[in-house]
């Protein structure tokens, strides 16, 4: 299945989106679809040989929408920013039409006071804006070209069988102006049945341009919520200085190739991932990462295209350009989160995919019963044009993605990637987090403290048994293999090759060296091949009880020395375990480590609950047992063996200074490592998922306490109604209430607890 992402244009509320979900589901060979509204875009997984993007197109354009595809460079580069293009085109236009549209509505309301209020103004008389028949002449353009795309869209979604917000709009509006028409053109009629042939042109018009106005304010405003996508792609360089054939020129990073060695100079922007080759400098990675140190990068460091190069000059070798680099990936991955659709947006969807249907079958019963109840045409008129105004779902479909856009920007901007909405909405139900020991606590480069041999030091006899075993590490990528060889490199040790090498997943290494079979692990696994340890118990204990991972060598079958790794804490750790306790979540520590040394650690951060002596192949077993007990269960880790963890768990927190495969596998991923990235995480869903519920709030009051009162249920008691303009206003400050409520979001800051 492939993956396809469209922006879509012509929406005006959910219900568009859920029309063109069915149109594009129906399309053979989409298994899933998914449009958001707010951002307006659909993710399509489709099989490439049954549909491709023409198809798709066809079925979009054929439900009275237009796409186009949002292409890869174009995320990339911002070069060609057709939504930015787009959106200021609308903008224009929806500028133009409310101008038009405000003047001349202020025209008609001017005329139209005298028959409000029962003032007597004889300057509006001598202007002739009472007259019926010049308010029908400047209420038309104001109707049918300034609100033609309701009317247009109206009109596509009736031969679709289905309705939307501009079907109110149109059904609404349309409804004021046609029946004042026909009052207009045949006053006898009504004067006949001894009623006044009063219009409503005022009506028409203003609620039109009120509805304009909210659009106006809207696309304004869901134009700033992807304002972190555009700093994001801002960040990145133009040029780069390449050396080629011995000279330095300048090109754009689009020409620069993987294997270019490219100049950074204090001040500039380093402009394509890569390896440092020579110099030294300090690189400011807070736009990345969230860092607010600058880390020192030398030969054999990776550097971060996007980032600032503070203090010297160095070179570097291209490792990723274009598509592959970091902040591509950071920006790819936004994007994809931005546009997902989280649990509670899918009931709001499922709500305003019946709510339409029910309005317009509130507003005709409404009209009905006046008519039939009062014998008054007037008063039925005014109620169904509320009811059909005030009813628009148009803020219940912005009220959740308009949040996840800016909660998910705001994440990237701290150095936190949000894969999905999903994910944000399930971040701040989180009871237990599952913490793995090394790379995620510690700093994930343990040091060799201590090295024992039985057969003690004569005969440099330590210095070949640290030969054996560091030659057969160094076939490994596990950090305590990594400590082993730094050790033996530190000790001028020559290493060898090392044959039949095997790494046996949560117990050691094996392999032959210089003809000698050389074993490393734990305890457990040397108890399982039979190799007496005893001699060595007291000292490994002893390590153990002081925090340190104790490894034991046999060779040949015999044991013959234990060497005593410790790896530092984070500086963070402690802090930020403390605080995520304050938050209410159960802390616990999962590790491969034996249970003595993981216990040390613990105690050292404050988590009580261990789960020490966990292989690989068993953490994810161990994250289901917690979920067994009924908890909404995190998981942070950053090596390949976490992944299944992080599959496991509800949550998956990914440290970004991990592995590829570790955050491919999480839902959040913290660029820097820093682990106060969690508290942030939880922070921010939390204060995600209170914006969503107060935009629902925003969205729902309107119609709840307004719908009833435009049906006139209060009339007979009070005799209040609800002027169609005032509905019109109402409706329009609701979406606009709910998208500036959800750009708050735009001000969070991690508290500290």
């Amino acid at each position: 299945m492939d993956t396809l992402s469209l922006k879509l244009r012509g929406m005006s509320c959910a219900s568009c989106a859920n029309n063109i979900e069915e149109a594009i589901r129906s399309v053979p060979g989409v298994s899933d679809c998914n449009v958001n509204f707010g951002v307006e875009q659909a993710t399509i997984q489709y099989d490439p040989k049954r549909t491709n993007l023409e198809t798709i197109q066809a079925a979009i354009d054929a439900a009275g929408y237009s796409s186009y595809s949002l292409q890869e460079q174009e995320m990339i580069t911002g070069e060609d920013d057709v939504e930015k293009t787009a959106r200021e085109a609308e903008l224009r236009t929806l500028t133009r039409k409310l101008v038009v549209g405000a003047i001349l509505s202020t025209l008609i309301v001017l005329g139209s006071i005298s028959a409000m209020t029962g003032l007597n103004l004889p300057w509006i008389r001598t202007l002739w804006l009472d007259n019926p028949w010049v308010q029908l002449v400047l209420a038309t353009p104001v109707l049918f070209w300034c609100g033609a795309d309701f009317f247009k869209n109206a009109w596509k979604a009736f031969k679709r069988h289905t309705a939307t917000m501009d079907t109110l709009v149109a059904i609404g509006t349309g409804a004021a102006y046609f029946y004042s028409l026909f009052a207009t053109v045949f006053p006898g009629f009504f004067t006949a049945a001894g009623l006044m042939p009063d219009v409503y042109y005022e009506a028409a018009a203003v609620i039109t341009t009120l509805i304009l106005l909210g659009r106006l304010f809207e696309n304004r405003a869901k134009g700033q919520t992807s304002e972190a996508i555009r700093k994001l792609i801002g960040l990145q360089a133009r040029d780069a200085r390449v050396i080629r054939n011995g000279q330095e020129i300048d090109v754009p990073i689009q020409e620069v190739q993987i294997g270019d060695v490219i100049l950074v100079r204090p001040g500039e922007k380093i402009p394509v991932d890569g390896e440092v080759i020579e110099g030294a400098s300090n690189v400011d990675e807070a736009m990345v990462t969230g860092e607010s140190l600058p880390v020192k990068k030398q030969p054999g460091d990776e550097v971060i295209g996007a980032t600032i190069n503070k203090t010297g000059s160095f070179k570097f070798r291209a490792t990723r350009v274009g598509k592959d680099t970091f902040l591509s990936q950071i920006v790819k991955m936004v994007q994809q989160a931005q546009g997902s659709k989280a649990p509670i947006q899918r009931l709001a969807d499922q709500v305003t995919g019946w709510f339409v249907p029910v309005v317009i079958a509130i507003a005709i019963a409404a009209f009905v019963i006046w008519f039939n109840v009062m014998g008054n045409l007037t008063l039925a008129l005014i109620t169904t044009v509320g009811v059909l105004i005030i009813a628009c779902p148009c803020a219940l479909g912005l009220a959740t993605p308009t949040s996840v856009m800016v909660g998910t920007g705001k994440g990237a901007e701290n150095g936190i990637l949000i894969k999905g909405a999903e994910s944000l909405e399930l971040a701040h139900r989180i009871q237990t987090i599952v913490l793995d020991k090394t790379g995620t606590l510690t700093q994930g480069k343990p040091t060799v403290t201590d090295f024992v041999t039985v057969n003690g030091t004569a005969n440099s006899n330590e210095l070949k048994l640290l030969q054996l075993a560091a030659s057969v590490e160094r076939n490994s990528e596990h950090p305590l293999a990594e400590a082993v060889v730094r050790y033996a490199q530190s000790q001028q040790v020559e290493l060898t090759e090392a044959k039949q090498f095997e790494a046996i997943a949560g117990s050691g290494v094996q392999g032959i060296v210089l003809d000698r079979f050389v074993q490393i692990g734990t305890q457990r696994w040397m108890e399982e091949l039979n190799i007496d340890t005893r001699t060595l118990q007291e000292r490994k204990t002893s390590l153990e009880a002081a925090g340190k991972t104790a490894i034991l060598i046999a060779v040949d079958g015999q044991i013959q020395g234990l060497m005593g790794i410790a790896d530092a804490l984070k500086p963070s750790s402690v802090a930020v375990v403390r605080t995520l306790q304050k938050l209410g979540l159960e802390v616990v520590m999962l590790t491969g480590d034996n249970r003595k040394t993981a216990e040390a650690i613990a105690s050292e951060v404050g988590i009580t609950r261990v789960f020490a002596e966990v292989r690989p192949d068993q953490k994810a077993s161990q994250i289901q047992a917690l979920q067994a007990e009924g908890k909404i269960v995190a998981m942070v880790g950053d090596g390949i063996n976490d992944a299944p963890a992080l599959a496991q768990a509800n949550v998956g927190i990914a440290i970004g200074t991990g592995t590829d495969v570790a955050i491919a596998a999480s839902d959040i991923t913290l660029i820097s490592g820093d682990l106060q990235g969690i508290v942030t995480a939880i922070q921010l869903s939390r204060a995600t998922i209170q914006n969503i519920r107060q935009n629902l709030f925003f969205a729902f009051i309107y119609n709840v306490a307004g719908i009833p009162i435009a049906a006139g249920v209060l009339f007979p008691i009070f005799g209040w109604l609800l002027n169609p303009i005032i509905a019109g206003g109402a409706m329009a400050f609701s979406s606009v209430s709910v998208v500036t409520n959800a750009l708050r979001l735009r001000n969070f800051h991690p508290k500290t607890i």
